[in-house]
């Protein structure tokens, strides 16, 4: 079967594009080509900083025909019917139409239609300038003198050649033929535009790949990658170190180059003073370039880079090196600059000492003094929500109320909380936003503060993210805590919740972080007391606990399914009321647990089929017992129920009082012979409306001893 190979050259295209577009590009054309009535076999996309490339293996050479009936109205159905249907199956008259027959409806109009079908090269002339002229880029640019034609092409950069063949392996491919604002496809490409700048001729994409390396193009970029990182890693060996790895950089860096060359530039080893975070921020922000460190050397990095460059150059790379380490020094000398700056005393001080009594900051400390300047200042936090130093006094009262519950020392949280937005005010992480929380640390260590302090600096942003660690210092969970919790009821108070895919203020996140610390940390906290006390804060803001509960209800469903609970399971503990989510885990493990034995499975099924039996009782309005009168019963199998049921919700009760919710399921255990005997041996809707009620009442017993530990009716099984 014949295969289709497609390149879209241009000038450079960004490298966070490339891989969604070409993605994009395969996506537009297989479902166009599947829509038209081709199929194919196989279909890889590929991209380099100037061209995307779709590799499309056995692509059927033809659309099949096609014969179909369009069932029409009555033949006495009105005009306006009749048209409808005329459209609908691009009929110009009635007269084209046939009339069927149906023994109960009568007769009717039927459409025959058929549409033959076409060459895979005329759909693909046809799909393929509707792709280019429709595509999705985040942003694009028209150029050249058809650019002032209204609909012109629009691109993310000038496009410059399209190639397009198709054909069997065993034949000569065929140029599909078609022209996009003077563009035409044709099978005439160009290599590296220094190395091999001159017109390539190709047939197929085997072809195409082996003659674009020839020309110095690498067309794989997960090879490029495997190119860079190799050499960079023996580089880097070669002299003495370890490569620093960055699988983000890695990815950036093989979009920059089509033909990748690896080298190493230097610079002063006074810069090394510099924490390695900023340098290495430093390189990577400004040159796209690699940090290393001594074998063995722990944190410490080396005076030595590595860069990709994209050209193989006469004199080896010197020139190359050379000038990219004059740009890392002069990038690193501002960063040195920032870094003593963030050292120093501000030239501001005698204006902050109102914010330095109001947090009981020391202005003799760095820290303290950009802290003071925040609150000085009236940073905005959002505009419905005050400035920063508003906020940071709501997490300090929060967090203070919080560290008894998590352990932690009131004192050094306290001291925490005021501390842990300071580096907003850094120089460096004005630099490098992505810094904050980690200067934080660095700084306040460097004024000594207490090690549980520091950390909280950087802490309380954690987790950022599912596969990001909590925090377990105790004082760093009553800051982080506090700061989420305070981000989330603010949010709440003014009405700003997330709303489908939508969450500009990452509270999904905010909230799935409340829930992983205080379960991964085995935390018990009664959410709706915290709530009321976070809402306070806000002076004209909505209480709204119950719905934010209901949101943390969800996002602990998330974690729980992520797991691998069963949703069942949640479902069957949750309540609208339940705010302890330790409590609800515990509860969800122990159901697990218990259903999974032989006793669970065959309580599950005994009391759902009372719950059951209760429930379409209930529904037709049957009478039902306030209470169970054991003078009533008839059977032996009633008493022996009655008693078991009094034993199972005694014992179950005294257990979850206990929290031991294993216990509970054990004590509920005892059911599961005497509910089968009672079903055996009891017709429940007896004739006599006493016993009758009286007998359902015992089934809302159960129902009502089961429901201590969880609701058994939402259970699947």
């Amino acid at each position: 079967m014949p295969d289709l190979l497609l390149e879209l050259r241009s000038e450079e295209i960004p490298a966070r594009m490339q891989r969604k577009a070409a993605s994009d590009l395969r996506k537009m054309l297989t479902d166009g080509l599947v829509e038209a009535g081709l199929t194919y076999e196989a279909a890889r996309e590929y991209w380099t900083p100037r061209r995307l490339a779709l590799d499309i293996r056995g692509l059927t050479a033809r659309s099949k025909d096609i014969r179909e009936e369009i069932k029409g109205p009555s033949t006495t159905a009105p005009e306006q019917a009749v048209q409808g249907f005329l459209r609908k199956a691009g009929l110009s008259s009635i007269a084209e139409a046939h009339v069927h027959s149906d023994p109960k409806k009568g007769d009717f109009y039927v459409a025959h239609i058929a549409k033959p079908g076409r060459a895979a090269e005329e759909i693909i002339a046809e799909l393929v300038p509707g792709i280019i002229k429709s595509f999705p880029w985040p942003k694009s640019m028209r150029w050249g003198p058809a650019s002032a034609k209204p609909g012109s092409l629009r691109w993310v950069r000038p496009l410059q050649s399209i190639v397009c063949t198709f054909g069997p392996e065993t034949e000569e491919p065929v140029v599909v033929d078609f022209e996009i604002d003077g563009i035409g496809s044709g099978n005439v490409t160009y290599g590296h535009r220094f190395h091999a700048p001159g017109p390539i001729t190709v047939r197929r994409f085997d072809d195409y790949v082996a003659k674009l390396e020839a020309a110095k193009v690498v067309l794989d970029a997960d090879r490029r990658k495997e190119i860079i990182l190799a050499d960079a890693r023996n580089i880097a060996f070669a002299n003495g170190l370890d490569l620093v790895e960055d699988e983000g950089l890695l990815e950036e860096v093989s979009g920059l180059v089509e033909w990748p060359v690896v080298l190493m530039g230097e610079f002063e080893q006074d810069f090394l003073s510099i924490p390695a975070e900023v340098i290495r921020l430093t390189i990577r922000a400004n040159q796209k370039c690699f940090v290393t460190r001594p074998q063995g050397a722990g944190e410490d990095l080396s005076n030595r880079f590595i860069l990709v460059a994209n050209i193989e150059a006469t004199d080896g790379g010197k020139e190359i090196a050379y000038g990219n380490g004059k740009v890392v020094r002069a990038r690193l000398s501002d960063a040195l600059y920032f870094w003593k700056t963030d050292q120093s005393d501000l030239p501001d001080l005698d204006q902050l000492k109102a914010s330095a009594e109001k947090f009981g900051l020391d202005l003799k400390k760095p820290l303290d003094q950009r802290m003071a300047r925040l609150d000085h200042l009236n940073v905005t936090f959002h505009a419905k929500l005050g400035t920063q130093g508003e906020r940071v006094e709501r997490i300090k009262r929060l967090a203070e109320e919080l560290a008894p519950v998590v352990g932690a020392d009131r004192v050094l949280v306290a001291r925490a909380a005021v501390l842990a937005k300071a580096d907003l005010q850094t120089e460096v992480v004005g630099e490098f936003p992505e810094l904050q929380g980690a200067m934080g640390r660095k700084y306040a260590l460097l004024q000594g503060e207490d090690a549980s302090v520091a950390a909280a600096a950087e802490e309380h942003y954690k987790p950022q993210g599912p596969s990001d660690r909590v925090p377990t210092d105790p004082v760093s969970v009553a800051v982080a805590l506090a700061d989420k919790l305070d981000t989330l009821t603010g949010f709440w108070a003014i009405d700003e919740k997330p709303t489908g895919s939508k969450d500009p203020f990452a509270l999904r996140r905010a909230a799935l972080g409340v829930v992983r610390i205080l379960i991964e940390n085995r935390i018990r906290l009664a959410l709706t007391s915290v709530f009321a006390k976070a809402f306070a804060n806000f002076k004209g803001g909505a209480d709204q606990s119950f719905d934010l509960l209901a949101f943390f209800h969800d996002r602990l469903k998330v974690y729980l399914r992520d797991q691998g609970a069963r949703h069942d399971l949640i479902d069957a503990v949750i309540t609208p009321q339940s705010d302890d989510l330790l409590q609800i885990v515990r509860r969800v493990e122990a159901l697990g647990s218990f259903l999974d034995t032989e006793d669970g499975k065959d309580l599950l099924a005994g009391t759902k089929r009372a719950a059951n039996i209760l429930a379409a009782e209930e529904k037709k309005k049957t009478l039902v017992a306030e209470t169970v009168e054991p003078a009533l019963f008839r059977e032996d199998a009633e008493k022996k129920l009655y008693a078991a049921v009094n034993q199972a919700e005694k014992e179950a009760g005294q257990a979850i009082q206990n929290e031991d919710f294993s216990a509970a399921m054990l004590a509920l255990s005892v059911l599961r012979e005497p509910v089968d005997s009672f079903f055996e041996g009891v017709l429940v809707n007896d004739e006599d409306q006493a016993v009758r009620a009286n007998r359902l009442a015992l089934l809302a017993r159960i129902r009502a001893a089961t429901d201590q530990v969880a609701d058994f009716s939402k259970i699947v099984g």
